[in-house]
């Protein structure tokens, strides 16, 4: 009995104890909220904080707005951080920092690019799947050549490609589909080779040849598939084309009954000419074309500054060609000049009817007579286009809405 009584005796204090500790825990958590929310919120972006004390980031987002909202207070700036910090100023940008990038100088749709990493051209050249990438190009060829082709020629084409060095890269256009059979020869398992079915040369022309692909390139051939190259060099060629100064080319042709202009006929005894005389009436001015500034569409050379005005001549429908002869002048000055035939490297056209059958016959008539209809339906239609850009273009600079040429220059 005296134990129980002195243990009931003992918890007394104890109960009373922890009865005060929980009042008091109360209380003071009640004053502690009331003193609290009697004071102003204290915001950070009335704070001045050295930037230092921040992550080291191009933006910051503070109690949910974006920091680089300068009228809203404060903005964590990188510069300033790696200023006061010389231990952070190799660290790396987070990409939030990319909306601080516009350079207007970089091409269209890259303006949010750092210049540094902006890629506009591009190249041909084959890459390796292994490796390192900078070991994977050995040599640089200088010359494209470029060769619209169906299967049916293709011993024509063999013959044609071995006359082209090493400084060059071979390009095939393929109009019947049939590329993996061209590996029965060697060249081609390095060559590139496009498929498109019924396409002609200028139509391939426009699409994959854009001057900021080719652009690694001094000179583009692009030729077509019925040419002989027995008696042509491509190396001496091109030694020729850069000892007169010839923008656009063309090797010699070799007289034949066939032979359209006499501009382009092969001269003996000659390396290069730039003129010619036609017949009665076919020139309006002796430095015009056919008479001079001129080249056929079969076999030409450009230089990588012509080609980049040629290809935005060409146009999307107008697939064949037929009168750009005629309008490539207009990418070089003076185009009398800079426009001629190589004699002493010269081809044979064979004319052989290869892509007239890619053609559809209709009403009876076999595929290539709708093939030609095309070529000179395609011409009538340049020629208009031409026409009428052009005098579009002179009556704004008669009225004022554009400067003149004159001005400009």
């Amino acid at each position: 009995m005296g134990n129980s009584s002195r243990s009931t005796v003992s918890r007394v204090p104890n109960d009373a104890l922890k009865l005060k500790l929980i009042v008091g825990a109360f209380v003071g958590a009640v004053v502690g909220f009331c003193i609290g929310v009697s004071f102003p919120v204290l915001s950070l972006t009335k704070l001045n904080l050295p930037s230092n004390i921040f992550p080291t980031v191009g933006l910051a987002y503070i109690d949910g707005r974006r920091s680089s909202d300068r009228s809203k207070g404060l903005f964590l700036d990188v510069r300033s951080s790696v200023k006061n910090n010389n231990s952070n100023s190799n660290q790396t940008r987070t990409s939030n920092e990319t909306s601080m990038i516009w350079v207007p100088s970089n091409p269209r749709g890259a303006e949010t690019l750092p210049p540094k990493v902006v890629s506009s051209e591009s190249d041909l050249y084959a890459r390796r799947l292994w490796g390192n990438p900078s070991e994977d190009l050995t040599t640089k060829p200088q010359y494209l050549v470029a060769f619209t082709v169906g299967y049916n020629q293709r011993y024509n084409i063999d013959r044609a490609v071995r006359k082209f060095s090493d400084n060059f890269v071979i390009l095939l256009f393929h109009y019947d589909g049939r590329t993996s059979e061209w590996d029965e020869f060697e060249w081609s398992k390095r060559a590139i080779h496009v498929s498109a079915r019924k396409q002609a040369k200028w139509w391939y022309a426009k699409r994959f040849l854009h001057p900021d692909i080719v652009a690694p390139f001094d000179y583009i051939f692009i030729w077509d598939e019925d040419l002989g190259l027995d008696h042509f060099d491509a190396d001496e060629y091109m030694k020729l084309v850069r000892k007169y100064g010839l923008e656009i080319s063309q090797p010699g042709l070799q007289p034949s009954k066939g032979l359209t202009w006499r501009m382009t006929r092969r001269r003996d005894g000659s390396e290069v000419h730039k003129d010619t005389d036609e017949r009665p009436g076919w020139c309006i001015d002796p430095l015009l074309p056919p008479c001079a500034a001129f080249v056929e569409i079969m076999a030409p050379v450009f230089s990588r500054e012509a080609w980049r005005c040629i290809w935005h001549m060409l146009q999307n429908d107008l697939v064949h060609g037929w009168g750009l002869d005629f309008l490539l002048r207009r990418c070089v000055d003076p185009a009398h000049e800079k426009i001629g035939v190589i004699d002493a490297q010269w081809i044979v056209h064979q004319g052989l009817p290869s892509l007239g059958s890619q053609g559809e016959s209709q009403n009876g008539q076999a595929p290539w007579v709708g093939v030609s209809e095309r070529c000179r339906r395609e011409w009538t239609m340049l020629q208009s286009r031409w026409t009428i850009a052009e005098n579009a273009y002179l009556n704004d600079v008669e009225d004022g809405v554009i400067p003149s040429h004159s001005v400009m220059h």
